[in-house]
């Protein structure tokens, strides 16, 4: 259950240090407020009711407006966890895995299930849309003992959607239930979903499923506010958020995805929608700073400078380590690639740099490549200290001449 603070300022407020004590039947407790508090002309406190008391999934305690790693395909694997975990992320999600591929013993759906004792807590994510796959995936999950699992109702994918895994479920609302009780009953941890507003705009039932989920015994729901038919286009609809939680008299924790992309963003989310977390996932590619950043921001108003240079080539290069560490040299070098245009996106030279790391096929060869990126050898006449390219012109088409 969710409780609000909604006091006038008479003494269990102490403006001077920030702290307040509240009683909702509750012994009183002492809490930090999270924001400076502001006061009317009349004195009277006014602490937003959206600042909720610490978020808990089941037992797992994550504090107050916790901030979540998405589970993304090809991204949120060990190595990038671990450093997003160390930048701040409350809770980490792994990516998503396939339910056929676990109970058939494929090698790439059972290396994902790995994880780092320092990445807890973590949800291992799931995906199917055969009932029965899926309850037996359950156990494969349950036996590496994660904090949690999640069910992936939400991916768009068509390759995924087309037999009811992801978001084509979402077509099928009676065997979405089907699918979650089996995980649920199979289970011996925590179940939470991430899922979408719906299929389509004709279509959109979050409301419902959001009430069916927690009447099942979903721990927790997260939601990214597009509909399938959006893919990642146009705007996330946040709107939607304080409606599922009013209309669906919501009681689990309300996780909000789509769009969160910077720490001014985050903190939006968290101030206009009423959600308990807000879930990164585009944001933090090539960015694990985002989590540090947005932490900061929330609890002084303040944005922090971007790392410096050489803190980022430091990130660059222990996350190219570790996914060797992780995927052996070859297969490391290789799949980091897609991880670069992330981390030197919007810096002068990055295509340089992303054209030369990619000629190599070695450990040793990439970090020469940002070795030379250090000592400024693709600068060019100036210093390559990671500026901003800001300023460009757009290219002006000539009006053609009427005959």
């Amino acid at each position: 259950m969710h409780f609000w603070l909604a006091v006038e300022n008479d003494g269990l407020v102490n403006p001077s240090n920030g702290l307040w004590k509240y009683s909702c039947g509750l012994p009183f407790q002492t809490r930090k407020v999270p924001k400076p508090i502001r006061h009317s002309p009349k004195g009277c406190l006014i602490h937003s009711f959206l600042h909720r008391f610490e978020m808990k999934i089941s037992s797992i305690d994550l504090g107050s407006r916790p901030i979540v790693l998405a589970p993304m395909e090809d991204v949120s694997d060990p190595p990038f966890r671990i450093l997003c975990k160390r930048f701040g992320a409350d809770l980490l999600y792994t990516e998503f895995i396939s339910s056929g591929g676990l109970i058939y013993d494929a090698e790439d759906s059972i290396q994902k299930l790995e994880f780092d004792e320092s990445e807890r807590p973590i949800g291992i994510q799931i995906f199917g849309g055969d009932v029965e796959q899926v309850r037996q995936a359950t156990h494969l999950v349950d036996a590496v003992q994660p904090d949690l699992i999640d069910i992936n109702f939400g991916c768009p994918v068509k390759k995924v959607v087309c037999r009811d895994g992801g978001a084509g479920i979402l077509r099928n609302l009676p065997k979405m239930a089907e699918i979650t009780k089996a995980v649920i009953d199979a289970a011996s941890r925590p179940v939470t979903v991430k899922t979408r507003l719906g299929w389509n705009d004709e279509s959109i039932q979050i409301v419902e499923v959001a009430r069916m989920l927690e009447d099942l015994g979903v721990q927790a729901l997260a939601v990214h506010a597009r509909t399938r038919s959006q893919m990642y286009k146009g705007d996330a609809r946040w709107q939607w958020f304080k409606r599922i939680r009013d209309e669906a008299n919501l009681t689990i924790p309300l996780i909000g995805n789509g769009d969160a992309t910077s720490p001014q963003r985050i903190e939006e989310m968290f101030e206009t929608t009423g959600v308990d977390a807000v879930m990164v996932g585009r944001g933090a590619i090539g960015n694990p700073w985002i989590f540090r950043e947005a932490k900061h921001y929330l609890e002084t108003g303040e944005l922090l400078p971007p790392p410096e240079w050489s803190e980022r080539l430091d990130v660059v290069r222990e996350h190219l380590l570790l996914k060797c560490k992780w995927l052996g040299e070859r297969k490391g070098v290789l799949e980091m690639r897609r991880m670069y245009g992330g981390y030197f996106r919007g810096f002068r030279n990055a295509s340089a740099i992303r054209s030369a790391i990619m000629q190599e096929f070695q450990f040793d060869g990439v970090m020469e490549v940002l070795e030379k990126c250090e000592r400024e050898e693709y600068s060019g006449d100036e210093p390559f200290v990671g500026k901003r390219v800001t300023g460009v012109k757009r290219a002006v088409l000539p009006v053609p001449v009427s005959s």
